[in-house]
C-alpha cells in the first residue's frame, strides 16, 4: 500500500512538472523537449503526457506536438479569481493610503491578466479592468514580472509576443527592454511612462514568494501622479507589495 501510494505521489509530481515545462516553454513542445527539460525517460513521458491527454489537460497538435489543454482554463479563471478576492482588502488598503487605483496582475501564458482591481475615488477613474489580457511590455506590471524572469526566459517570450508598439512611448527594441529590466530588478519597481496608453502613469512592484508571477500597481493620469507623487506613493506600493508577498509565501 506504501509503495502504491509513493508511487502515486511520484506520478502526480511528475505529470505538474511536465505540465509546467509546458508552460515555460510557451505552451507547446514535442516528448523530446520535455524529455531533455525533465530528465525523465521517453517512455514515462509518454505514459503521463497520454494520461493528461485524456483527462484534457494536454492536448496532441497535428504536427505530433503536445499544448497545454483546454480544461486547464477553468482551473486557471478559478485560481485567478480566488487569488484576486484574497489580494483585495489589501489593494483597498493601498488605495486609501495613496487615493489612486490600486491593480494586481499575474503573467499567464505570454500575458498580463489582471486579476483584481480597487478603483480610485476621483472623478477620472483608471482604463485597465479585471480580466484585461495584455502583453507585458507595455505595461508596468509586465515589465516588473518579466524583470523576475531569466533573460533568457525573456528573449523566448519575446520572440513569441514582439514588441507592438501600443504608444511612441512604447518599448520596442528587445535590448533596451532587457536594460531597463536590469534597473526595475535592481531598483524592485517598474514604471509605466505612457507606454500603455497616453496620459497614463503607473508605478509597479512585483511580488516574491507568490504562487505565480505578480505584481502589484498604482496607476492614474500623469497630472495627477506626476514624479514627485511617484516619489511619495512608492514607499506605500512597496509595503503593501511585502505584505502580499509575505502572506502568499504562508498561503
Amino acid at each position: 500500500m506504501a509503495g502504491e501510494s509513493t508511487g502515486g505521489v511520484q506520478s502526480l509530481r511528475r505529470a505538474f512538472d511536465l505540465l509546467e515545462r509546458l508552460a515555460d516553454a510557451g505552451g507547446e513542445a514535442s516528448l523530446s523537449e520535455l524529455a531533455a527539460a525533465s530528465g525523465l525517460p521517453l517512455p514515462t513521458i509518454h505514459r503521463l503526457i497520454r494520461t493528461l491527454v485524456t483527462l484534457g489537460y494536454v492536448r496532441q497538435n497535428s504536427n505530433r506536438r503536445y499544448t497545454l489543454g483546454s480544461r486547464l482554463i477553468r482551473l486557471g479563471e478559478s485560481a485567478s479569481r480566488q487569488f484576486g478576492t484574497w489580494a483585495r482588502p489589501f489593494l483597498a488598503q493601498l488605495v486609501d493610503q495613496v487615493e489612486e487605483t490600486a491593480n494586481l496582475a499575474v503573467l499567464d501564458g505570454d500575458e498580463v491578466v489582471y486579476v483584481a482591481q480597487v478603483p480610485s475615488r476621483h472623478s477620472m477613474r483608471m482604463f485597465t479592468e479585471v480580466g484585461r489580457r495584455l502583453l507585458p511590455h507595455g505595461t508596468g506590471v509586465g515589465k516588473a514580472m518579466l524583470s523576475q524572469l531569466p533573460r533568457d526566459d525573456v528573449r523566448a517570450l519575446l520572440g513569441r509576443t514582439g514588441l507592438p508598439a501600443y504608444t511612441p512611448n512604447t518599448i520596442t527594441d528587445p535590448e533596451e527592454l532587457l536594460a531597463s529590466l536590469d534597473r526595475i530588478a535592481a531598483q524592485g519597481y517598474a514604471l509605466d511612462e505612457s507606454e500603455q496608453e497616453l496620459g497614463v502613469r503607473c508605478i509597479a512592484v512585483p511580488l516574491h514568494g507568490a504562487p505565480t508571477l505578480a505584481a502589484v500597481s498604482v496607476s492614474g493620469p500623469d497630472s495627477r501622479l506626476t514624479k514627485d507623487a511617484v516619489a511619495r506613493i512608492l514607499p506605500e506600493v512597496l509595503a503593501i507589495a511585502k505584505r502580499l508577498s509575505d502572506q502568499a509565501g504562508r498561503a
